[in-house]
């Protein structure tokens, strides 16, 4: 590997797996539920990667303790068990992963689901093996802030600069930010890539394949 990393820390949602469409629709179909209003699509993605409460506060900085809680529990109910839009991984995710598992990097995920909704996903999409450790909210703090990084580079022994964070919203840059790790910007997810560069990462890539030659450049 041309780089020092042993590690390469993946968010999820926008990242690995295009998922948006269906966040977005939950999210608009929990706000009817619960009586708030239906934002647009472009409104409504803004707040992938954050924790769901932290999430639908930031959308709806109106709504009471009661109503954050109840369209939290209207949100899951309809991702989880009733939403008919379909999900998959990205073109090239599994290669990538497989690719990188094999040169010998660590692999993580820090992300803004919940661990039940992560732990679906990753039995379903069958990408559990290649991870070495999970964090999300449930466990750690929600994005930006980098408690998830620093629990996953305890886990592996490894300092900050021997990390790299790879995301598509400005919460994975900032917190990667925050604690000086190095980060990569993938412009196929949710946040336009003008604010990703804001963060100054290494790079941007716009498709995993081209993530995943940069990072077994030899």
């Amino acid at each position: 590997m041309a780089n020092n990393f042993k590690a390469v820390i993946f968010d999820w949602d926008g990242t690995l797996m295009n998922s948006e469409a269906r966040i977005v629709r939950s999210i608009q179909i929990a706000a009817k539920q619960c009586g708030l209003p239906v934002l647009d699509r472009h409104q409504s993605k803004q707040i992938i990667g954050l924790s769901l409460d932290r999430a639908i506060s930031q959308l709806y900085p109106q709504a009471k303790p009661s109503q954050v809680a109840q369209m939290a529990k209207a949100y899951t109910q309809h991702f989880l068990y009733e939403s008919e839009v379909e999900m998959e991984a990205y073109e090239g995710a599994k290669e990538l992963l497989s690719s990188l598992k094999e040169a010998g990097y660590l692999l993580a995920v820090a992300t803004g689901k919940s661990r039940k909704g992560l732990n679906e996903v990753l039995d379903k999409s069958g990408f559990g093996a290649f991870f070495d450790i999970t964090r999300t909210p449930v466990e750690s703090a929600s994005k930006p802030d980098p408690l998830m990084l620093k629990q996953i580079l305890a886990h592996f022994s490894l300092t900050a600069d021997q990390a790299v964070m790879v995301g598509d919203t400005t919460f994975d840059m900032q917190m990667a930010q925050t604690i000086a790790m190095p980060r990569l910007a993938l412009s196929h997810g949710v946040h336009e890539l003008e604010r990703l560069m804001a963060f100054d990462p290494l790079a941007s890539f716009d498709h995993l394949s081209a993530l995943q030659a940069w990072l077994l450049a030899d």
